[in-house]
């Protein structure tokens, strides 16, 4: 089968990730591999993954997502740091290619979607049937491999942690990227006023698509200011929930717009910075700040996990929720996207679709 095999730590954006695809695309598994600087190979004839247990499932996979932590973890910068050579990925959707004898809820050909720890940058996956979720006959799976991590995180976050309310206004943080772009729409879904903050025109013209209340183009506007003078348009005394993907500096700003008792969604740090949050202005503010680490749900609250998702795809399925895909590459073409991710070009989802020979941008 195909897979990307990443088979030591570095940038998969670089030329040096391009020049290695390339080369190993038309290669044998091994040629040039111990030579090559890059991180990440793409080998042509990785053996399919056997079924492990009887309740075992084999996905043929469609297309599978590209998270932020994926390109943190082949950069050797995420929390957890699995042994090399590894297969990364997380989220994805495909079709059942094999399930074991005691398999009940599946059958061959059935659409599914699910994610993983490890290993869905490859054409074939295996998980146990409890962890995949059945799709909708028709259901596009290029969008249902979208959402799970980064429309779970938002879900989690906002829904179960924060309790989002019709009464309470949310500010996002990084609003056009992946996790941005899913936040605002569940916030909208919840009838929370809707701020988004993000940089350029492009992104701005989106965000105001999605009938969010106020967009905030840092390009050429002060956060702080912008909100001020639309709650104050609004009638509005502050932020109620803080959703914040970014980090750094921006999070420091943003805090001086929350209201009293209001909470602080820590969702990563796409800027590189982590902020300081003093703990003396969460007392006297009586804020409540909530660290939100999505994938191990799946290890201490997998309930909550699974009746996520399935909401979302009920959600999706309804049209209250859209998936947006930016970018989608084939595998061969993986510097690529993650250079998307990198250099912040995308406005919602990169992809990567497996049997697909071109790429297409929003």
């Amino acid at each position: 089968m195909e897979a990307l095999l990443c088979k030591r730590l570095g940038d998969p954006a670089s030329a040096s990730a391009s020049a290695s695809a390339s080369a190993s695309a038309s290669a044998s598994v091994g040629n040039n591999s111990e030579s090559s600087p890059s991180p990440i190979e793409i080998i042509r004839n990785h053996p399919i993954p056997e079924l492990d247990s009887p309740t075992a499932v084999r996905v043929k996979v469609k297309a599978t997502s590209l998270n932020y932590a994926n390109y943190l973890q082949i950069l050797g910068k995420y929390q957890e740091k699995p042994p090399l050579p590894f297969i990364p990925g997380s989220d994805y959707a495909g079709t059942v290619d094999a399930v074991g004898p005691s398999v009940t809820k599946f059958k061959v050909g059935d659409p599914v979607c699910s994610f993983a720890a490890l290993g869905s940058f490859a054409s074939f996956i295996v998980q146990d049937q409890s962890l995949l979720f059945g799709l909708p006959k028709g259901c596009d799976l290029v969008a249902a491999a979208a959402l799970p991590v980064a429309f779970g995180t938002s879900h989690v976050a906002l829904v179960h942690r924060a309790n989002l309310t019709s009464s309470q206004v949310l500010l996002v943080l990084g609003a056009a990227g992946g996790v941005g772009v899913s936040a605002v729409q569940i916030g909208k879904v919840c009838g929370a006023v809707v701020i988004a903050v993000a940089r350029g025109a492009e992104k701005v013209q989106f965000l105001k698509s999605l009938g969010v209340d106020h967009v905030v183009d840092l390009s050429n506007q002060n956060l702080t200011a912008s909100v001020k003078e639309f709650l104050k348009s609004r009638n509005l005394k502050g932020v109620d929930v803080l959703y914040d993907p970014v980090g750094g500096k921006l999070t420091k700003e943003a805090m001086k717009l929350l209201n009293w008792g209001a909470q602080i969604l820590v969702i990563g740090f796409a800027s590189g910075e982590i902020p300081v949050i003093p703990a003396n202005i969460t007392l006297v503010k009586n804020w409540t700040v909530h660290g939100l680490y999505w994938g191990s749900y799946r290890i201490h609250r997998p309930a909550v996990l699974e009746d996520s998702i399935r909401e979302l795809l009920s959600w999706m399925q309804k049209g209250l929720i859209t998936i947006h895909i930016s970018h989608t590459y084939s595998l061969s073409e993986a510097h690529l996207a993650f250079s998307a991710i990198k250099d912040r070009k995308a406005i919602g989802k990169v992809m990567i679709a497996f049997d697909d020979k071109g790429r297409s941008k929003l």
